[in-house]
Formats: C-alpha cells, sequence, structure tokens
C-alpha cells in the first residue's frame, strides 16, 4: 500500500496489532503465507483472500489471514526486519 498523503500513514497489522508508520509518499507491502495444512486463509470471508483492509483517513488496518506476516519496501526490502520478519518462519534470512 502507498501513502499519497502529506502525513505519516499508521499501519496496524491484525491479529498481532503490530504497528508501523508509511511516511508520505512511501510504500509498505505486507506478506503473509498460508498455513501449511490444506492452503487456506482460513478466516476472510472468501476463502482465496489472505487479507482483509480497513482504511481510515489517517489509518490502515490489515488483517492477515495466514499464520505470519512480513513487510518490505516496493524494492523487496525487509523493513523493520528485526521487529515484524523475526516472527515469520516463512521468509527466509541470508546466513550470518
Amino acid at each position: 500500500m502507498s501513502n499519497e498523503g502529506q502525513e505519516l500513514l499508521e499501519l496496524t497489522v491484525e491479529p498481532w496489532a503490530d504497528m508501523h508508520r508509511i511516511p508520505p509518499k512511501g510504500t509498505c507491502t505486507v506478506v503473509t503465507h498460508a498455513p501449511a495444512g490444506d492452503g487456506t486463509w482460513g478466516l476472510p470471508s472468501y476463502r482465496d483472500e489472505p487479507f482483509e483492509v480497513e482504511h481510515r483517513p489517517d489509518s490502515v488496518t490489515v488483517w492477515v489471514n495466514g499464520h505470519c506476516f512480513h513487510l518490505s519496501d516496493k524494492e523487496g526490502n525487509p523493513i523493520d526486519e528485526g521487529v515484524y520478519g523475526g516472527g515469520c518462519p516463512a521468509q527466509t534470512r541470508p546466513p550470518q
């Protein structure tokens, strides 16, 4: 999602209540992964949708219907990897 406004846009990722702020003219991609079982998303109204999104004038809430998530910029670089990416076992990390 992109912030075309002049102020920070608050992004909340539920059900974890993790918050991130998207700067003006910034872009943030939320990636989730289906549970390993049958590959369906489980909770959304339509079982082929990995997200539900609520938009308000100064904030966006993304309800992730997978078992984890991570954030990246539009080039695919991790955002706040130590905070958000650490809980996503599907996100690969280069060896250190």
